[in-house]
């Protein structure tokens, strides 16, 4: 039996986290080199790269054979967990490494790494107070100040954590649907035709949560954006009023803070204004560029937020907190408690429960109804982990000015990104000059001339695939020089698709000048031998 259940569990875990420490320490501090140097002393002058930490990349038949995963019939314990995961850092992305630009994300940092562990000791559900007392006030103070950065300032202001920003943005039509037609609550959709908004540039969580609440895709109509990527409002009114006029029941808009490809931020003062002529449910989707509200500098484009309904905020993305982090603010808490409320006397023991049919449990809330404290009474879900614990620790660890700091650093090598590719001989620059966020879009481009420029291939499709295919095996080429970036199609502007994809490139936080400018270097060394291959 001792072998089973050790006779200090405390013992065991010191000795286990000793163990795991021993590794990732390394792992982190091996990020810490500089991110590759071009070297005039490989062949015909480029450089010859000698490895990289961010990634030991294997295709999926191969990393399989390599890992050789099995489950025991008999536990081996400290040492089996340490062998394998030896192999997990060896073959995973280190996204704490200079070179990971790729996706809307990076690394945590020290304070989320201490609060991962508090919460996997703790190991509570915040659905109910009783059973997470702390880490329940902690989340509803949390969602309070973040909700207050945003102007959102009511005596119900708050915010919940939620599992990532899809579900966040799911939770939020799930409550506009239930508050602005509370017989839907109980009755479905009944015979509404409900339509949704958002632009052409929105995330697609949108339509994968109108495909889950049974609106189906066709209720989500995307409206046009300027060439900036913003909604415009004048054609969002249009859709509003053809709805109208077909019988349909708009409800909801959503918009957006940092678009995934090019970082815009929509016209929130316009849209609100639609919305409020409307009656229509107004949803910020800040999930990216939401974080901006931390600075002075970038908090400006976030203005008419505080005319949101509600707003969504990933901090697991630009500031750091461990994946997953995500907030759904509001101006008033009520409305979440009067669209997800259940009666569940089994969980919540409030004296509505003990009413005839629980009926009273999901009646209108009164305008002094106490503060409700079991937060799966507000939210879609009943296992909830204690995310805003990730926040808090990282917001009192750096502060708002710490994290004002961090943002604005990251703005400026943005900036400084997209100025050496417009200025460079080489490139494209797709974005704007400074980006509205902290993505910067190019393209790898000889001369300042496509690849296959027009008329260089006889079908403009072709010639799409063809630029398209050059800057996809370059991202795929730089990864051996310790760079990973993203690349995304072209949308909207049909004299641009015909471009091909280009590359995405997202800094984070901790991005330094010297990385962004090491990455052109390494994109120019390939780019060369790549057309040269394609063209042969």
């Amino acid at each position: 039996m001792s072998d089973i259940l050790p006779s200090s569990r405390a013992d065991e875990v010191q000795s286990l986290l000793k163990a795991v420490e021993d590794l990732l320490i390394p792992f982190i501090r091996s990020a810490d080199e500089p991110a590759y140097q071009p070297q005039k002393n490989g062949i015909n002058g480029h450089s010859t790269p000698t490895g990289t930490t961010l990634v030991d990349f294997k295709k999926p038949e191969d990393l399989r054979e390599i890992l050789q995963l099995e489950i025991p019939e008999q536990g081996r314990r400290q040492e089996g967990l340490i062998e394998v995961l030896q192999k997990v850092l060896q073959y995973s992305v280190n996204t704490w490494h200079q070179g990971f630009l790729d996706k809307l994300y990076a690394s945590t940092n020290a304070p989320g790494v201490a609060a991962e562990l508090i919460l996997a000791t703790l190991n509570t559900n915040v659905h109910v107070y009783q059973v997470s007392p702390a880490l329940t006030v902690i989340e509803k103070y949390t969602g309070q100040r973040l909700a207050n950065l945003f102007g959102l300032n009511g005596p119900r202001a708050g915010g919940i954590s939620v599992q990532g920003g899809s579900a966040s943005n799911t939770t939020s039509i799930v409550i506009a649907r239930n508050n602005l037609y509370p017989d839907t609550k109980k009755e479905g959709n009944g015979g509404y035709r409900f339509v949704l908004f958002t632009s052409a540039h929105g995330h697609y969580s949108v339509e994968k949560a109108a495909q889950m609440l049974g609106f189906g895709s066709s209720a989500v109509w995307q409206v046009p954006i300027d060439k900036q990527g913003r909604m415009i409002p004048s054609e969002l009114e249009k859709l509003v009023q053809k709805a109208q006029s077909e019988g349909r029941t708009p409800f909801y808009v959503n918009a957006t803070a940092g678009t995934t490809v090019l970082g815009s931020f929509d016209p929130f003062n316009e849209i609100a204004a639609v919305c409020q002529k409307y009656n229509l449910w107004f949803h910020i989707d800040g999930s990216w560029g939401g974080s901006f509200v931390f600075s002075e500098k970038q908090i400006h484009k976030l203005s008419g937020s505080e005319k949101a309904n509600s707003i969504t905020i990933n901090p697991h993305k630009m500031l750091g907190a461990p994946v997953t982090c995500s907030f759904l603010l509001a101006s008033d808490m009520r409305q979440f408690h009067r669209a997800n409320t259940l009666p569940a006397g089994y969980l919540f023991h409030n004296a509505d429960t003990e009413a005839t049919n629980g009926d009273s449990h999901e009646s209108e809330i009164e305008v002094d109804s106490p503060e409700v404290w079991d937060l799966a009474d507000l939210t879609l879900q009943c296992g909830r982990r204690a995310d805003s614990l990730k926040l808090f620790l990282g917001w009192t660890y750096y502060g708002s000015e710490g994290y004002a700091q961090q943002i604005d650093s990251a703005c400026e090598v943005a900036a400084h990104l997209a100025t050496i590719v417009e200025k460079n001989p080489n490139f494209i620059l797709v974005s704007e000059n400074a980006p509205p966020c902290l993505q910067v879009c190019f393209y790898y481009a000889p001369g300042k001339q496509s690849v296959y420029p027009r008329g260089a291939v006889s079908d403009e499709t072709q010639r799409g695939k063809s630029n398209s295919k050059v800057t996809e095996d370059i991202t795929h080429a730089i990864v051996r020089k310790g760079f990973m970036v993203d690349f995304a199609p072209p949308s909207g502007d049909e004299d641009a698709v015909g471009n091909g994809k280009f590359f995405r490139c997202v800094v984070n936080v901790l991005t330094s000048k010297e990385t962004v400018e090491s990455l052109v270097a390494a994109i120019e060394e390939t780019g060369p031998g790549i057309i040269e291959s394609l063209k042969a």
